[in-house]
């Protein structure tokens, strides 16, 4: 698979990354670990060499579990590839309702924890690109990047970064300790952090684009008659799996089909070429835990969408009616 950099450290990844959160978390009931541990494989042996992954995408019973599973599954390609996980969230279980609030907790000493939990699961002694899971409104942008300044230095991680970042807090953060890479939430349903492009393009930050298929519904691979299991899967609560949203977006998947056709790809292909054509520095990270869909993703790097094309895409994007969507778990205050 092509490469890519991401940020001015340097950091090189595949054009795809793999999102691993769906394989334990959110998703239905989790991959049995060893079929989990092989579809890993797999898409290594694919040409992926970036994986991304969170201290808790687990379970109630296995909180840790999807980095316990991404670490055995890669330790015997530790060297070839990279690994993003994340610290300073955890859930709010005290309801059964997912998906489940979040709660904020990016105080040094629980990052402290959090970064000895991770290498340990992840079996490493490094990892490659660290996230701020969510920002916390009690600890300040600087005292967070000093946090991730001293671990550099100490060798536990290579490069950092901010899920769900904003301007004035990148811009922060950046100043006590470059970033590499914003990780947020972009597809073609969500492009409200475009307006962050002109800054990312300044500081030499790269984008990490989660959802990249809007859960994916931009795949076309669901109808109105789909149901998802209300007791794991999020797409249970998710806006835009209703039965009135497909219809509200049924301009949305007719125009991914008739740029799909004109391509020779699939739609699913279309909505991550577009963000791949668009900017050097966005790769995005689908999840899924099909075979097929992993050779269809990886696909999308080739195939080529001119300026113009993506142009007409964004015009036509945005002037159509579009369904509401997911916009991420709710966050609250309590520690």
């Amino acid at each position: 698979m092509k490469k890519r950099i991401l940020g001015a450290g340097g950091l090189e990844v595949s054009a795809l990354g793999l999102g691993c959160m769906g394989l334990s978390h959110a998703y239905s009931a989790p991959t049995e670990k060893n079929e989990a541990i092989r579809f890993i494989r797999q898409a290594v042996e694919m040409g992926y060499i970036f994986f991304d992954t969170a201290e808790i995408y687990g379970t109630q019973d296995n909180p840790y579990d999807n980095e316990r599973i991404v670490g055995e599954a890669l330790a015997p390609y530790r060297d070839k590839v990279k690994i993003a996980t994340k610290f300073g969230v955890r859930f709010d279980l005290s309801g059964n309702t997912v998906p489940y609030p979040i709660i904020p907790d990016s105080r040094p000493e629980r990052i402290r924890e959090s970064v000895e939990g991770s290498l340990k699961r992840l079996r490493t002694d490094h990892i490659d690109l660290y996230f701020q899971h969510r920002i916390d409104p009690d600890i300040s942008a600087e005292k967070v990047a000093g946090v991730m300044k001293d671990l550099i230095k100490e060798g536990k991680i290579l490069h950092w970064g901010i899920s769900e970042a904003d301007e004035e807090y990148l811009r922060r953060a950046n100043a006590v300790c470059p970033v590499v890479a914003v990780e947020n939430r972009y597809s073609m349903m969500a492009r409200h952090y475009e307006t962050l492009f002109p800054v990312l393009e300044e500081l030499g930050v790269g984008l990490v684009a989660f959802s990249p298929m809007a859960n994916g519904l931009l795949s076309g691979k669901y109808g109105k008659s789909d149901t998802f299991d209300k007791r794991y899967d999020y797409r249970s609560n998710m806006p835009q799996f209703t039965a009135e949203a497909f219809e509200e977006n049924e301009k949305l998947l007719a125009l991914l089909r008739e740029t799909a056709e004109k391509k020779g790809a699939t739609s699913g292909q279309i909505s991550l070429a577009w963000m791949l054509c668009k900017k050097p520095w966005i790769v995005p990270i689908p999840g899924t835990r099909k075979d097929e869909h992993l050779k269809e993703n990886a696909g999308a790097v080739e195939v080529t969408l001119s300026a113009t094309e993506v142009a007409a895409l964004d015009e036509a994007l945005g002037k159509m009616p579009m369904s509401a969507v997911f916009g991420g778990s709710r966050l609250t205050k309590t520690k």
